[in-house]
């Protein structure tokens, strides 16, 4: 399942050739990884999503790498046959651009989370993402207020289930144009506002470049807030590696640094014919 399938948005970069470094590293990267354990490494099915399922359980396998980003119900039987934990779950709400910021959808929303809540817990997950919606000319401030009265509905089942909901940090000038929560100021003072333990950010690496960069001061200043995160090169949400301005090593370093312990998924689009050989760079560069 491709990602824009599921929350009905682009992921808004082109695939081309790269070259150098990163060609090279396609053909060096081949041999078994051997781990640190410092970072738990995850990786996002929708950018593989031309693998069959199973087959890609199968390269995650003999990667090392235990968990994957953004499966649902449907997908959590094959996951367990490979021993596979979801490190961040989906299956419920709209999508990305019709979210908790509008009244008219808490009825729907509300009901939708409330049922796959206790399934998630029941599968021995903790993470479901959720999202802010677009603004659609409504004013950040009354966004904020709508999306705490709608959450605060989620809460009391979240906490009782050890359910985590995360509304993931998204870009508004490249790939998702008018949506709300892009900026991690505005999450965390959803987060404050909403002052629960069962509710944090999803700190996209690759959108907030884009859309306030200072990378590793904002996870040193908000990391109590970001309860998980996502990575991807930019500009392009292809490899991590120097054909993009990303520092990555050091960017999981000050991650570490808070004393994270969750996962980090690689979320980008890779380019390379050999999709596996991507991924497998990309948790060599952040296996610091």
């Amino acid at each position: 399942m491709k990602r824009r399938t599921f929350i009905g948005a682009s992921a808004g970069a082109s695939v081309g050739l790269l070259t150098g470094t990163a060609q090279a590293m396609k053909t060096t990267l081949l041999s078994t990884l051997e781990l640190k354990g410092n970072i738990q490494h995850s990786a996002c099915y929708w950018c593989y999503g031309s693998i069959p399922l199973e087959t890609f359980l199968q390269d995650l396998n003999g990667l090392g790498v235990k968990a994957i980003d953004l499966t649902g119900p449907k997908e959590w039987p094959l996951l367990k046959k490979y021993d596979i934990h979801a490190a961040m779950c989906w299956g419920a709400g709209m999508g990305i651009e019709k979210g908790w910021n509008d009244t008219k959808l808490h009825e729907e929303l509300v009901a939708d989370y409330l049922q796959l809540i206790p399934k998630v817990a029941a599968a021995g997950y903790t993470n479901l993402i959720c999202f802010s919606g677009n603004r659609n000319g409504m004013d950040d401030d009354e966004g904020l207020q709508n999306c705490v009265k709608g959450l605060k509905q989620l809460l009391p089942t979240a906490e009782k289930h050890g359910v985590v909901l995360q509304m993931e940090l998204l870009n508004s000038k490249v790939d998702h144009n008018d949506y709300m929560c892009d900026r991690s100021r505005w999450g965390v003072a959803l987060c404050k506002a909403l002052g629960s333990e069962n509710f944090k950010l999803l700190y996209d690496i690759y959108h907030m470049q884009i859309m306030e960069g200072d990378v590793i001061r904002t996870i040193q200043d908000f990391h109590p807030y970001f309860g998980h995160y996502h990575t991807g090169g930019n500009p392009g949400r292809h490899e991590i590696n120097d054909t993009q301005e990303l520092n990555y090593p050091a960017i999981m370093k000050a991650i570490l640094d808070t004393g994270y312990k969750g996962h980090v998924a690689q979320e980008f689009i890779p380019t390379y014919e050999d999709k596996i050989a991507a991924l497998k760079e990309g948790i060599t560069i952040c296996d610091v």
